[in-house]
């Protein structure tokens, strides 16, 4: 029982980060409803990426990253690792 719980729990955080990934992609549209493409596309996708993981620069205390933390954080979460 105890292995499926596991196996629950790491499959639904794999999903999430998954669809998080995606919604920038998905959200990268003009005014007009066509998908962007080239450096509209490029410039989107980085303001995007920026602000999904400056919401995620969490330590472990609860408390925003600053500084080189921060940075650091930033560059990791921007190239997906």
């Amino acid at each position: 029982m105890k292995r499926i719980f596991l196996a629950a729990v790491v499959a639904t955080f794999a999903i999430g980060s998954a669809v998080a990934q995606e919604s920038c992609a998905t959200k990268a549209v003009g005014k007009d409803g066509k998908a962007l493409a080239g450096a509209a596309k490029t410039s989107f996708m980085k303001k995007c990426m920026e602000e999904s993981c400056a919401t995620k620069a969490v330590g472990s205390d609860g408390k925003p990253l600053a500084g080189a933390a921060k940075t650091s954080f930033m560059k990791k979460c921007e190239k997906g690792a």
